[in-house]
């Protein structure tokens, strides 16, 4: 869970149960943090910008337009568009235990400029551009991402002259993450439609195919008729992890389903999700999810 810096606590001042926030703004970018410390239902919530909504602590219900309501939980991150009025319940927020979330607006000017930037610098392999990210995309937080969160609630927060400078490199390799984030889940998503036109989505479909079993970068990229070495920067590239990091996302996706079946034990998950160590397999859940393999199964059980 991300811990704001104490210098958060020590300049805010609670006025409202519900809908007490602190901001901190820029030019072209802003950073708010919210804390409500009571039971709601149906806020209500409006950027006139794009946002990114990360949740920090607690639990929210969402309620967009053409979206079916959703838990929003810590670890996870919301794009959200201009003007996109968010509905939220508030199911478990105390004064001793509030609900916390961050939310960063960047302008669509600030965002096209990185988008042009990485269609000049960071080609696609399909020939296709980058664009703007799509919106209401809900995703969880990859290393990269929670550590520039981090990163960002410090830089906001520290009194730096040189600080608008830190925010500007940080927000850039955000959208750039995000984007690449987005690009990921698109792939995944629809990598057996894509697969007879999309060098990246065959591989991704060929790495499901096989999940339960050892898969190298040589083997990989002889699929993608590429070297090794181009193979991996191309996948890094359009992906933003490497192809070893997107397999393990793969293998503990699955693992999450199979836990949810009392059928399977510990060992037959881990077996089937292509895992070889079951202390490997544990620690990749654990950084993945927060959570060890037997207490996820457990809570899901519980439910």
């Amino acid at each position: 869970m991300m811990q704001l810096p104490k210098s958060f606590y020590e300049s805010r001042r609670l006025t409202t149960l519900v809908e007490n926030y602190t901001s901190y703004t820029m030019d072209e970018v802003a950073m708010h943090v919210f804390e409500t410390h009571k039971i709601a239902q149906q806020v209500h919530l409006q950027f006139n910008t794009p946002v990114l909504a990360s949740m920090l602590q607690g639990k929210k219900i969402m309620h967009l337009r053409d979206k079916q309501s959703f838990d929003f939980l810590p670890g996870e991150s919301l794009i959200l568009p201009a003007n996109e009025l968010m509905r939220i319940d508030f199911p478990e927020a105390k004064t001793d235990n509030a609900t916390r979330c961050l939310a960063m607006e960047i302008s669509e000017e600030r965002i096209a400029r990185v988008v042009q930037r990485m269609n000049e610098q960071m080609q696609r392999t399909d020939g296709r551009e980058w664009n703007l990210m799509d919106y209401n995309f809900h995703f969880t937080n990859d290393g990269g991402i929670y550590q520039i969160l981090q990163r960002l609630v410090y830089l906001f927060t520290e009194n730096h002259p040189s600080k608008e400078l830190f925010v500007t490199n940080m927000v850039q390799e955000l959208i750039i993450r995000i984007l690449q984030a987005n690009s990921r889940k698109a792939y995944s998503a629809q990598s057996k439609s894509l697969a007879s036109t999309h060098k990246l989505a065959y591989v991704i479909e060929y790495i499901k195919e096989n999940i339960q079993r050892p898969i190298s970068n040589e083997e990989l990229a002889a699929k993608a008729y590429m070297s090794t070495s181009n193979f991996y920067k191309v996948f890094k590239n359009e992906m933003g992890c490497s192809p070893v990091e997107f397999i393990n996302q793969e293998r503990i996706t699955k693992a999450t389903q199979l836990l949810q079946n009392p059928d399977f034990n510990l060992t037959e998950v881990f077996m089937a999700c292509g895992f070889t160590n079951r202390s490997y397999f544990n620690r990749v859940f654990k950084r993945t999810k927060n959570s060890t393999p037997k207490a996820y199964r457990d809570r899901f059980m519980a439910l």
